[in-house]
């Protein structure tokens, strides 16, 4: 395997296919940070042209992080199905880009590739691909998934609601349901970051999301999103939960970090799985990532953080989730330190995880300390919508006054759906018309126009 190449009268030699992946990576500070980014731009460039002059079966017989070390190695290898990279399967890096730039690269096509590709195929790819390449291809995937309703179909932007309160008052979190239902938010999932760790206000939490959407028969699901552990327990106690929730990374050392590993994952899928509270389908896992987790946790095997964050989506591959997100400024400006970093790290996760069949989502956000602002997060949500995103956050006035992070609103998904003529989830979207607070258009009416919602879900369950 060639790994040195000569631009501009000079040679630049790379040790390994990890050192090319990282150093051919656009400049973040994470990779900085782990002394893993290219010292140059023409050391750069060098690497990125090694890298689309290696056939991407290099993939499978060199693995990043070795395979008797990490099971997530393990499970990237041995779920790999060579019928479906067939097509691709003796392409460079470089000659799968043109294809996936070109007409062959339909919305089918790409769907019966996606089990055929590994996280560090389309990182590769992506590493030699400008913004609007990786805009161009994520937006001819089409991943649709079910739970309560139908998300991800062509032309829609599903929203999350999150009512999230600093001490977890069921009062307040009711409050914020209602505003962003009123505003037309909530099909992707109403979901709760609980700032407690009991097992007995997560039960409690759970029976006020479900008595919520039982008062109103929405067509959608809850979430209460702590550790995958706490969310067993809590089933255990016979809470109703609709989706199972866990951050996770690529790493087994990283997830690890996070108390989890696969066995564990596969257990909490089953038992959800089987209190069978889908009525369209059983896609109920939710997974939230981000680049530079595993670095964080001293656990990315000398590996650049983007191609960290897609082995995650090899993770979330395993149990066909309802809903996969990037949190993408949401760890700091250690990993991503402002706002041309963090949209271009957007860009990359939403285009390697539709690549890989996911149904991604985007928590398009910043810490108050990264070089980052409102219009950096108004330039990303335009991109990603644009690019078919299946879902983003609504936080009440974009501020997130438990996690004390920025995000985007109940308004910016307004803003999108008329520039853009996207629609919620089509059940959601019947179910407002029925409430009389949209029309059919999927158009909400002023809000001084009467309403039932919030007599019909204000009064509280005993549990409150």
């Amino acid at each position: 395997m060639n790994l040195s190449a000569t631009r501009c009268s000079q040679r630049h030699r790379f040790r390994s296919l990890r050192e090319v992946m990282a150093k051919a990576s656009p400049l973040r500070s994470g990779d900085c940070l782990a002394g893993l980014a290219a010292a140059t731009e023409a050391e750069r460039i060098a690497a990125r042209w090694v890298l689309a002059d290696l056939p991407l079966r290099s993939f499978l017989e060199e693995p990043l992080v070795p395979y008797e070390d990490d099971e997530v190695t393990r499970w990237i290898i041995d779920s790999h199905d060579p019928a479906a990279f067939a097509p691709v399967s003796a392409m460079t890096v470089g000659e799968f880009r043109d294809w996936l730039l070109g007409p062959d690269a339909t919305t089918t096509a790409l769907s019966n590739l996606a089990p055929g590709l590994t996280p560090e195929m389309v990182a590769a790819v992506s590493k030699i691909m400008r913004n609007q390449d990786l805009l161009l291809v994520a937006r001819r995937c089409e991943v649709v998934t079910r739970f309560r309703n139908t998300l991800g179909l062509r032309g829609h932007l599903a929203v999350r609601l999150q009512p999230n309160h600093p001490t977890d008052d069921p009062a307040g979190i009711v409050a914020g349901v209602i505003d962003g239902l009123m505003l037309g938010a909530g099909d992707a999932v109403i979901g709760i970051n609980p700032a407690s760790d009991s097992i007995s206000d997560l039960v409690r939490l759970q029976q006020v999301l479900a008595d919520v959407i039982q008062r109103g028969n929405i067509p959608t699901q809850t979430c209460v999103l702590a550790h995958v552990t706490n969310t067993m327990q809590a089933m255990a106690l016979g809470a109703p939960v609709d989706l199972v929730f866990q951050s996770i990374a690529g790493t087994e050392a990283a997830n690890r970090a996070f108390g989890i590993d696969l066995k564990l994952l596969d257990e909490a899928h089953a038992m959800a799985q089987s209190l069978r509270r889908g009525t369209l389908g059983q896609q109920l896992m939710y997974f939230e990532t981000g680049q530079g987790s595993a670095l964080s946790a001293n656990a990315h095997h000398e590996v650049d953080q983007q191609t960290c964050e897609a082995r995650a989506y090899a993770v979330a591959r395993r149990y066909q989730p309802l809903l996969v997100n990037t949190v993408v400024g949401f760890i700091g400006p250690e990993y991503l330190y402002d706002g041309k970093q963090i949209i271009r790290a957007g860009l990359e996760d939403h285009f390697c995880g539709k690549l890989l069949g996911l149904p991604m989502g985007c928590d398009i956000c910043y810490t108050n300390h990264a070089e980052a602002d409102q219009d950096d997060m108004d330039n990303l949500m335009v991109l990603l919508a644009s690019a078919g995103l299946n879902f983003l956050i609504g936080v009440p006035g974009a501020d997130d006054i438990m996690l004390n992070y920025q995000s985007t609103s109940f308004h910016d998904a307004l803003v999108l759906r008329e520039m853009l003529g996207l629609r919620r989830a089509p059940e959601f979207d019947a179910w407002l018309q029925q409430m009389d607070l949209a029309d059919t258009q999927g158009r909400l009416y002023p809000s001084t126009r009467p309403t039932q919602l919030p007599s019909l879900l204000w009064s509280l369950p005993e549990t409150a």
